[in-house]
């Protein structure tokens, strides 16, 4: 399941219901708040549901503020725990938000060393903007329908398929390893910095299979481009 975070260094607040309620609480929080931009790092690539999430949310609070939210795209790698860091190591005074999924948090930190920074003390959390599940999908040249049929056309052919995903250590990344661990199969992991570059390397040809929240991976199996074969979640989906 892909959520959405929004988290702040350090600094007064408290866990929100949502965007609104958020500012104003800080506006009661803190006298003349904001009297200057705020900078909302995303730390991933533009182009991914993660920023186009953020920019969303950036008008609004922009709007419910009456000060300027500028969206800042830190896309450096490690499963977003560079981008974060860049907040965590930010002044505890509110200027500096995050928008993030939950592995920049979890399992990048879990996964890389020295990243620093401790998630659990480095952030509050503001809100949870939106979920959305991963959807496994392959290339449309990829001559499967199932992940049962996935697993026999990679044991048929060792080294033959590619997995793409977000970045070593994000969620998608270790269910790569977790399916390929179960089901004994022989599937190169090709780790891109973010979701725009994998859906581009995907859609290219360039790796065969992706998981992938469903938001983002929408317009290309609409399209055709993709071919979606199961739901990282407990439930099916209406789409």
């Amino acid at each position: 399941m892909f959520k959405a975070l929004v988290a702040a260094s350090l600094c007064a607040g408290a866990l929100l219901d949502g965007i609104g309620p958020a500012a104003a609480q800080l506006q009661s929080q803190a006298q003349g708040y904001p009297n200057r931009p705020i900078r909302m790092v995303v730390p991933f690539p533009a182009g991914g549901p993660t920023d186009g999430m953020a920019r969303v949310i950036s008008d609004r609070l922009g709007t419910v503020l009456g000060q300027s939210v500028v969206v800042e795209s830190r896309g450096g790698g490690a499963g977003g725990s560079i981008g974060a860091k860049a907040v965590a190591t930010a002044d505890p005074d509110g200027y500096t938000l995050l928008v993030t999924p939950g592995g920049a948090l979890t399992t990048g930190p879990a996964v890389h060393t020295n990243i620093g920074y401790d998630p659990l003390k480095a952030f509050v959390p503001v809100a949870c903007v939106t979920e959305s599940p991963n959807v496994i999908s392959v290339h449309e040249d990829l001559p499967v329908k199932s992940l049962a049929e996935v697993v026999a056309y990679a044991k048929a052919n060792p080294g033959k398929i590619s997995w793409g995903s977000q970045g070593f250590g994000t969620a998608p990344h270790l269910l790569f390893e977790m399916f390929k661990l179960e089901a004994g199969v022989n599937i190169l992991h090709v780790p891109y910095r973010g979701t725009a570059p994998m859906l581009a390397a995907i859609v290219a040809g360039e790796v065969q299979i992706i998981a992938d929240p469903l938001t983002s991976s929408w317009p290309h199996i609409q399209s055709g481009k993709l071919r979606p074969l199961a739901i990282a979640g407990t439930e099916r989906t209406a789409k």
